[in-house]
């Protein structure tokens, strides 16, 4: 019930945001893929609340246990178990929201929908939930470094009407990570400090685009018409809390262009691969990868919990007013480029297995490369 995603590599996550843990399970994992949880940990890390002052000031550790599925630093083919417990929750601060809604969150549809919600910091709608996609995408990762040596590196491009200047051909981990902006453009970053702190001392929120790149990607993954790879890819990341937008390649701007203009014409480069002038179409062409790197980006809108006092109505549809507590982040950009990455892992890493299963005996004297 929309709690499982991918075909072959399949996930499914569970629990609550101030419920007693969450988690995931990973079900179609090759085995004798070689994982540690230190591993599964940095990325978490990445992800974790309280990590510095321009994120939720809510301690947690994140801590992950593999439960099942890995044996001795290994992979067993069989289903991966992997919770991490919740350490810092404070349901009371929720208690308002049992009966008002907050706007532009999930309150209201969930009680449409289930005609019953967790109130205590959103239940399944919270960010929280996205701790087991980061931790499987931390093995897909794996799986596509090994086997193909694919990177994923996203970062922020932007937060609101800042833009950071990013070379996504060259752009490293260790670029992003130096600053708590995780942008690898130092002016940039200092001046989106600045704004996200100046809106969190006013009760309010900003939002952003995260630009991913993934590179070294095979030609072939992703099938025709429903399965397109920029499809699955969509769906992937726009799942994801508080996301509003989804580019590939040269996204909306490839509409002020003519045809000439934003054709990729191919060329033969030294070691004879087929390869293309431009990448206007983002490492995509009729729904399958063709070996370019992969480049998109994520709209994030502003955190939609605000301490700032909204016009609302209680569940009994009276009108009234809330300033939300809690601990949010006032914005979601910093800790959204780990779980980008992820989304964008598990798809790749997905579309690797199917395309193996379809073309693999066909690709015996085709390299992936």
């Amino acid at each position: 019930m929309g709690n499982s995603f991918g075909h072959l590599f399949r996930i499914t996550t569970f629990g609550e945001s101030h419920g007693g843990g969450v988690g995931v399970i990973i079900d179609g994992c090759p085995p004798r893929v070689e994982i540690t949880q230190e591993e599964i940990q940095f990325e978490l890390d990445r992800r974790r609340p309280g990590q510095s002052k321009i994120t939720t000031p809510r301690k947690e550790t994140d801590t992950c246990e593999i439960l099942s599925g890995v044996f001795q630093g290994q992979t067993l083919g069989t289903p991966i178990a992997i919770v991490v417990r919740n350490k810092d929750a404070r349901p009371q601060d929720y208690s308002e929201m049992q009966q008002k809604y907050r706007p532009s969150h999930a309150d209201a549809t969930y009680d449409a929908k289930y005609g019953i919600r967790n109130w205590q910091g959103g239940g399944r709608s919270s960010a929280r939930e996205t701790i087991g996609r980061v931790a499987a995408g931390a093995i897909a990762k794996k799986i596509l470094k090994e086997v193909a040596g694919v990177e994923i590196v996203a970062y922020v491009k932007r937060i609101r009407d800042l833009e950071a200047v990013v070379d996504p051909e060259t752009v490293t981990l260790e670029q992003v990570e130096s600053n708590i902006v995780r942008s690898p453009d130092g002016d940039f970053a200092e001046k989106a400090i600045a704004a996200i702190e100046a809106a969190g001392r006013e009760g309010d929120s900003l939002g952003g685009v995260v630009e991913c790149v993934a590179r070294q990607v095979p030609r072939g993954l992703g099938d025709p018409v429903f399965d397109k790879l920029e499809a699955e890819l969509a769906k992937a990341v726009m799942s994801l809390p508080a996301t509003k937008g989804f580019e590939i390649g040269s996204g909306f701007a490839g509409t002020l262009m003519t045809g000439s203009e934003h054709n990729d014409e191919f060329f033969r480069d030294e070691a004879g691969n087929i390869r293309t002038r431009t990448n206007r179409s983002g490492g995509v062409q009729g729904g399958i990868s063709n070996g370019e790197n992969l480049t998109l980006r994520v709209a994030f809108k502003p955190t939609a919990t605000i301490r700032k006092e909204q016009k609302t109505v209680t569940r009994d549809r009276e009108e009234t007013v809330l300033a939300a507590r809690g601990r949010h982040d006032p914005c979601v950009l910093p800790r959204a480029v780990p779980m980008v990455e992820a989304m964008v892992a598990l798809v790749l890493c997905d579309r690797l297995l199917v395309h193996q299963g379809q073309c693999g005996a066909l690709d015996a004297d085709r390299p992936l490369r």
